[in-house]
């Protein structure tokens, strides 16, 4: 396995959040930024650890996910290259209120919530970027919560696929986009809140109607039109 080095710096200097800092600032905080690196599948932390950092995806994607006393999964947030996660316990300094796991081999840099909170409270603005980040995350999983109790599968399921056509959507060779992401029926269905046999039906339907198409664990979406009227249907 080939690692890749990265510039701490430069990593901080690139991210959405700390990009308007000066550089003698993100000199600072990257000489108490740490690097990690984390293959497919692997535990980055488990809910109840504690609380002590912020991670900043470099490389590769995370999920954010939650299991039921009976092992049953629900996948929260899926976390892209340059996105933000465990931003909760960095800032009440409280235990971890969800799982974080490496989809695919992940790169991270790792803020400490010591080094990271001083530095945070004399930059009110840098506070202002981070609470709107908070902001985003809760106004999304109440937007999950209101799907999961108020819409039906068929509804739930084509709006799981449209934001994540949003997220990780890339133009097709052969019209519609594709979800850069490889998962499967089951991890679509713990995205969801379904079981997988209920995706199985509805992605069988769906393909059969021309709506979406699926390789490899890939999904193209071909009728975004269609799919927003299935997504709508339910409100």
């Amino acid at each position: 396995m080939v690692r890749i080095a990265f510039d701490k710096e430069l990593v901080l200097a690139g991210h959405f959040l700390l990009r308007h800092l000066s550089r003698e600032e993100l000199r600072g905080l990257a000489q108490s930024a740490a690097l990690s690196h984390h293959a497919p599948g692997s535990v980055i932390f488990q809910k109840g650890d504690p609380g002590d950092g912020m991670m900043a995806v470099i490389r590769g994607r995370v999920k954010i996910c939650s299991h039921s006393a009976d092992g049953k999964e629900l996948v929260l947030n899926i976390v892209n290259k340059g996105g933000l996660f465990g931003e909760i316990a960095l800032l009440d300094g409280e235990p971890r209120t969800a799982d974080a796991v490496a989809l695919e081999e992940a790169d991270l840099l790792v803020l400490r919530r010591a080094q990271f909170l001083p530095f945070l409270s004399e930059r009110p603005d840098l506070a202002l970027r981070l609470i709107a980040v908070l902001c985003k995350r809760l106004r999304q999983t109440s937007a999950h919560l209101e799907d999961t109790l108020f819409l039906d599968a068929p509804s739930r399921l084509a709006r799981a696929l449209l934001r994540l056509g949003e997220a990780f959507g890339r133009p097709a060779a052969d019209g519609g986009f594709v979800l850069d992401l490889k998962l499967s029926q089951q991890q679509i269905g713990n995205l969801v809140g379904i079981s997988r046999e209920s995706i199985n039906k509805h992605m069988g339907d769906w393909q059969r109607g021309g709506l979406v198409a699926v390789n490899g664990g890939y999904v193209t979406i071909r009728d975004r039109a269609a799919l927003e009227e299935i997504a709508l249907a339910d409100a």
